[in-house]
Protein backbone atom coordinates (compact mmCIF):
# COMPACT_ATOMS: atom_id res chain seq x y z
CA UNK A 1 0.00 0.00 0.00
CA UNK A 2 2.68 2.45 0.70
CA UNK A 3 4.82 1.53 -2.95
CA UNK A 4 0.94 2.54 -4.18
CA UNK A 5 0.48 5.92 -2.52
CA UNK A 6 3.85 7.04 -3.76
CA UNK A 7 3.41 5.91 -6.97
CA UNK A 8 -0.16 7.96 -7.04
CA UNK A 9 2.03 10.74 -5.19
CA UNK A 10 4.83 10.70 -7.95
CA UNK A 11 2.52 10.55 -11.05
CA UNK A 12 3.81 7.42 -11.57
CA UNK A 13 -0.31 6.58 -13.24
CA UNK A 14 0.22 9.32 -15.68
CA UNK A 15 3.56 7.80 -17.38
CA UNK A 16 2.47 4.18 -17.19
CA UNK A 17 1.09 1.74 -19.69
CA UNK A 18 -2.80 2.49 -18.91
CA UNK A 19 -1.72 5.99 -18.86
CA UNK A 20 -4.16 7.04 -21.70
CA UNK A 21 -7.29 6.33 -19.64
CA UNK A 22 -6.41 8.41 -16.88
CA UNK A 23 -5.80 11.22 -18.78
CA UNK A 24 -8.82 11.28 -20.40
CA UNK A 25 -10.09 11.08 -16.72
CA UNK A 26 -8.53 14.14 -15.71
CA UNK A 27 -9.24 16.37 -19.10
CA UNK A 28 -12.60 15.46 -18.35
CA UNK A 29 -12.61 16.16 -14.61
CA UNK A 30 -10.36 19.66 -15.45
CA UNK A 31 -13.59 20.54 -18.55
CA UNK A 32 -15.98 19.87 -15.70
CA UNK A 33 -14.60 21.90 -13.47
CA UNK A 34 -14.39 24.88 -15.78
CA UNK A 35 -17.81 24.21 -17.09
CA UNK A 36 -18.77 24.20 -13.14
CA UNK A 37 -16.73 27.51 -12.95
CA UNK A 38 -18.20 29.77 -15.77
CA UNK A 39 -21.87 28.48 -14.47
CA UNK A 40 -21.09 30.03 -11.52
CA UNK A 41 -20.01 33.18 -12.61
CA UNK A 42 -22.75 33.12 -14.82
CA UNK A 43 -24.89 33.20 -12.19
CA UNK A 44 -23.59 35.85 -10.12
CA UNK A 45 -23.48 37.78 -12.42
CA UNK A 46 -27.29 37.39 -12.81
CA UNK A 47 -27.57 38.02 -9.47
CA UNK A 48 -25.35 41.47 -9.58
CA UNK A 49 -28.27 42.52 -12.57
CA UNK A 50 -31.31 41.38 -10.47
CA UNK A 51 -30.35 43.70 -7.45
CA UNK A 52 -29.22 46.37 -9.79
CA UNK A 53 -32.59 46.30 -11.60
CA UNK A 54 -34.75 46.22 -8.27
CA UNK A 55 -32.91 48.99 -6.98
CA UNK A 56 -34.31 51.16 -10.54
CA UNK A 57 -37.77 49.48 -9.80
CA UNK A 58 -37.56 50.88 -6.42
CA UNK A 59 -36.36 54.44 -7.67
CA UNK A 60 -38.72 54.62 -10.64
CA UNK A 61 -41.57 53.80 -8.14
CA UNK A 62 -40.71 56.38 -6.10
CA UNK A 63 -40.52 59.04 -8.86
CA UNK A 64 -43.75 57.43 -10.10
CA UNK A 65 -45.34 58.30 -6.43
CA UNK A 66 -44.15 62.22 -6.85
CA UNK A 67 -44.92 62.62 -9.99
CA UNK A 68 -48.47 61.32 -9.38
CA UNK A 69 -48.41 63.88 -5.79
CA UNK A 70 -47.65 67.08 -7.97
CA UNK A 71 -50.12 66.38 -10.54
CA UNK A 72 -52.92 65.09 -7.95
CA UNK A 73 -52.09 68.86 -6.09
CA UNK A 74 -52.79 70.54 -9.65
CA UNK A 75 -55.06 69.96 -10.58
CA UNK A 76 -57.24 70.57 -7.38
CA UNK A 77 -60.14 72.61 -8.13
CA UNK A 78 -58.83 75.40 -5.62
CA UNK A 79 -55.12 75.68 -7.62
CA UNK A 80 -56.77 75.78 -10.72
CA UNK A 81 -59.11 78.39 -9.74
CA UNK A 82 -56.28 80.79 -8.33
CA UNK A 83 -54.35 79.78 -12.01
CA UNK A 84 -57.49 81.28 -13.50
CA UNK A 85 -57.69 84.13 -11.28
CA UNK A 86 -55.00 85.63 -13.17
CA UNK A 87 -57.03 85.33 -16.71
CA UNK A 88 -59.48 86.58 -15.00
CA UNK A 89 -61.06 83.56 -15.07
CA UNK A 90 -63.46 82.81 -12.19
CA UNK A 91 -65.75 80.00 -10.68
CA UNK A 92 -69.43 80.29 -11.53
CA UNK A 93 -72.09 81.48 -9.10
CA UNK A 94 -74.70 79.39 -10.93
CA UNK A 95 -75.52 75.61 -10.82
CA UNK A 96 -74.34 73.42 -13.95
CA UNK A 97 -77.18 72.02 -15.63
CA UNK A 98 -77.91 69.30 -18.11
CA UNK A 99 -78.71 70.05 -21.44
CA UNK A 100 -80.99 67.51 -23.52
CA UNK A 101 -81.79 67.21 -27.35
CA UNK A 102 -84.85 65.76 -28.12
CA UNK A 103 -84.67 63.62 -31.32
CA UNK A 104 -87.75 64.84 -33.83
Amino acid sequence: MKTGLANILKGKFLVSDGAFNHWVFIVFCALLAIIMIASSHSAERKVYQVAELNQQLRELRSEFVDTRKTVMQKKMESNVAKKMEKRSIGLSDQRPYKITIKSQ
